[in-house]
């Protein structure tokens, strides 16, 4: 069981070196390397799991120890990884066929996935560092291997999230000097003082990851200059899956994390913030990709709202929305993939009418739209009600904040969905057939499993979620229907007012993609919406102002400095010069005139003084 463990980290890293060295012209060789290097990592998943092992290897003598550890919470995680491995590889087949650099795809994908098994696996946080790190230069490379364009992206995702790991490792660092180890099993610190500091400077780490406000900007960029399945493996699915698995790490055991203290506060308004702001950009966008990057976004906040409470419904939803998100938002982007793949574009104004043509893709697409939006039965109402339960009970502004984002997400699913999929097919989208069964298989996996994890919610509950939380849960089983009956009467009227809002903006525009307008340029929301989409709030495009302000204020000091140096000393020297070469002549009678003159000037001092 301890070479099954190591081959979830060892077998995708050597899969994907190989991938690197393989020439293109061996067509079908880094496919199936890379989906047999990923059914592998499953099966090991699947055998290990609900198995207890730890694996501690020595190493130097300051605290930094290679060991590994798997329980309950990371078995879960890695199993996760593994499915979405599978599926995305088989996917990638596909809709990946007949690109260039498909070796650097392949390779980036399972090292990637060899990273993140080899973060969620570490007992060690400088171990956990490694593996975190590696996660960047993956990223890195995965994006910049999309479109001509893609490299300012890259660039973009690359200081965003590197920034942030300086914060993680000096919150690492500090953890270890407060602890006195570096083993994550071994850390429990009270908060207060440099212990909060420590944990802020993590948290900094684990909410970036997920793609959290204000860490999110590369995102929606990614989505239009990435391949499509990195957008759905990446931010879809395994960012969410570490980010949030970490940030639950620290908030459950790293840290003694109360209901009533203000870090607690700090991440329920950080989730609360970040579901509403990204919800209200969602909503106005016109690229079916970017629409879905946005979502991406918000739906992490509902994540961070739910383990912010430090409840036990509102943890448990937490993570249940962690494992829904990571399913209805990786199918939400395959399907887009899939519109891509057969239409070319997903610019929203170009498509229309797509419903007949692709029925599969629309039939996954609406189980993953309604999922995401809180429809019961499925997943993501489940979720959702337990974080909206731990919300109101923490406060109920909180809740408020979680609805109105449940009103948004269905309004612009509706949009979404109504541009694609209905109305009138155009020259993009007439005639277009359906997708190859390789892409539509793992789509219909996915929403397959949308339903079973709503439909049956013990299943993930009973077996996934709540034996993370043990004596934490103090006695409840949050599986089968909702505690809270008026919450639920809420939300369906939410969703009901969503369904009117869409009705009412069709009808005043006469098209699905207008469905929002009257809320995007609502007097004040239009102006707020236009500097939004000139990025004056991208925190990385005010870093950019900002030190190109300060290197044109350094630059002038330089040519300052350059002035004097260059210009003002040589001049003041050559007027010098020339009045002591005016002054020496050569002529007698000039330097005795010039004595005389001395002479009586000091005579005058003399007299005078």
């Amino acid at each position: 069981m301890i070479k099954l463990l190591l081959l979830s980290i060892a077998l995708p890293l050597i899969a994907g070196l190989v991938n690197l060295i393989i020439p293109d012209k061996w067509k079908g060789v880094k496919e199936a390397i890379t989906l047999i290097s990923t059914l592998a990592g499953l099966i090991a998943a699947i055998m290990v799991f609900k198995r207890v092992m730890v694996l501690n290897i020595p190493w130097g003598s300051f605290g930094f120890d290679i060991s590994f550890r798997l329980y309950q919470f990371s078995a879960f995680i890695i199993l996760a990884i593994a499915g979405f491995g599978v599926l995305i590889s088989l996917y990638s087949t596909a809709f990946m066929a007949g690109r260039e650099k498909l070796n650097q795809f392949y390779a980036y994908l399972l090292i990637t996935i060899a990273m993140a098994n080899g973060a969620v696996l570490s007992n060690n946080l400088l171990l956990f560092l490694f593996f975190w790190e590696g996660l960047l230069l993956t990223l890195f490379g995965l994006i910049i291997i999309g479109k001509k364009e893609a490299y300012k992206t890259a660039i973009k995702a690359f200081v965003i999230i590197g920034i942030t790991d300086l914060c993680l490792m000096f919150g690492i660092a500090l953890t270890g000097r407060l602890a006195g180890t570096f083993t994550m099993s071994a850390i429990s610190l009270p908060l207060g003082g440099l212990a909060s500091l420590a944990f802020v400077f993590l948290m900094i780490g684990a909410i970036a990851k997920s793609g959290s406000m204000p860490f999110h900007s590369w995102i929606p960029d990614a989505a239009l200059d990435a391949p499509l399945p990195f957008m759905a493996i990446i931010p879809g699915a395994l960012e969410k899956l570490l980010g949030i698995y970490f940030l639950t790490r620290i908030s459950l055991d790293l840290f003694q994390l109360n209901p009533g203290s203000k870090i607690s506060l700090l991440l329920m308004t950080i989730g609360a913030i970040t579901i509403l702001l990204a919800v209200m950009m969602a909503l106005v966008q016109k690229d079916y990709k970017r629409l879905l990057s946005y979502h991406a976004i918000s739906q992490v906040g509902y994540m961070i709202l739910g383990i912010g409470t430090m409840v036990p419904a509102g943890i448990v939803g937490g993570l249940f929305h962690m494992i829904n998100n990571a399913l209805y938002k990786s199918c939400l982007f395959l399907s887009g993939g899939s519109v891509e793949k057969q239409t070319g574009t997903t610019d929203l104004s170009k498509l229309g009418g797509l419903g007949k043509y692709m029925p599969i893709t629309f039939a996954c697409f609406i189980v993953a739209a309604v999922s995401i939006s809180g429809v019961p039965p499925f997943n993501g109402f489940f979720s959702k009600e337990l974080i909206y339960d731990g919300a109101l009970e923490r406060h109920w502004i909180f809740y408020l904040a979680a609805a109105l984002g449940s009103f948004l997400t269905a309004a612009s699913f509706l949009k979404l969905g109504h541009a694609a999929y209905l109305g009138k097919a155009d020259g993009a989208t007439k005639n277009v057939k359906e997708s190859s069964w390789l892409m539509l298989f793992p789509m219909l996996i996915i929403a397959g499993l949308c339903i079973l994890f709503g439909v049956y919610n013990p299943l993930p509950l009973n077996n996934l979620i709540q034996p993370i939380l043990g004596h934490r849960l103090e006695g409840y089983n949050y599986a089968g229907l909702p505690g809270n009956l008026m919450i639920v009467i809420i939300t369906l009227i939410v969703l009901a007012l969503a369904l009117l809002n869409h009705w009412y903006g069709v009808k005043r525009t006469g098209k699905g993609l207008g469905a929002a307008d009257h809320i995007h340029y609502a007097p004040g929301l239009s102006t707020a919406y236009d500097l939004a989409e000139k990025k004056y709030f991208d925190p990385y495009d005010i870093g950019l102002k900002i030190a190109d302000w300060f290197a044109k204020v350094l630059f002038f000091i330089d040519r300052a400095c350059d002035w004097v140096y260059e210009k003002a000393i040589v001049n003041i020297t050559f007027v010098f010069s020339n009045a002591v070469r005016w002054t020496q002549s050569g002529n007698f009678s000039n330097y005795v005139g010039w004595a005389l003159v001395g002479a009586l000037l000091v005579l005058f001092f003399v007299l005078r003084y």
